[in-house]
């Protein structure tokens, strides 16, 4: 799939290098757009924890101000070389192939953008207090839900509802597109 023209130059470059890498599973562009927005409110250090080929990197930087930095781990050395490719020459990027939990002592980040596909690594507690006050969380890939509690795939979707009544968070579901959702939460 060829990265429509009129996405940031840096986007439409971690898309080619996605699919160069053989790599269709990557940020939206409707969450993209949503990262980019959000980036543009932070300084300090933001954080995304999975980056893939890096395409949610891209849209990070899209909208980052001069005045903050992104740090990305990802754990797969294929996929983070590929990410490392896009923004080699970038001072305001830093992707390291690792483990999310190598960036533990690198925070507090005003922005962590994580993916919801591992539960247990995403949970309220497990990143709660790499949040600087006032700082955003955002968990993507979520199947949109009207009710509650939010029931995904006939099971009550437990992440959802713990992000979505945190007592440290005010958190918001948001769709993005007719079949997904976002979660945004702030610390308070």
């Amino acid at each position: 799939m060829s990265a429509p023209p009129e996405l940031p130059e840096i986007v439409r470059r971690a898309f080619d290098v996605s699919r160069r890498a053989g790599y269709v599973s990557f940020c939206r562009n409707e969450t993209g757009r949503l990262l980019a927005t959000l980036a543009a409110t932070r300084s300090g250090t933001l954080a995304e924890f999975g980056t893939g080929t890096g395409v949610g990197t891209a849209w990070l930087r899209s909208g980052v101000r001069a005045d903050a930095q992104i740090l990305t781990a990802e754990l797969e050395p294929r996929l983070a070389g590929a990410a490392a490719e896009i923004f080699e020459d970038d001072p305001q990027v830093d992707v390291r192939t690792a483990d999310w939990a190598t960036l533990l002592d690198q925070g507090p980040f005003s922005l962590l953008y994580l993916d919801s596909g591992d539960p247990d690594a995403v949970r309220v507690d497990a990143v709660a207090d790499l949040v600087e006050p006032g700082g955003i969380v955002v968990l993507d890939d979520f199947t949109p839900c009207e009710q509650w509690p939010p029931i995904t795939y006939g099971r009550v979707d437990t992440l959802r509802e713990e992000w979505l009544t945190d007592e440290r968070f005010t958190a918001v579901e948001v769709l993005v597109a007719s079949d997904a959702a976002t979660l945004i939460a702030t610390r308070h």
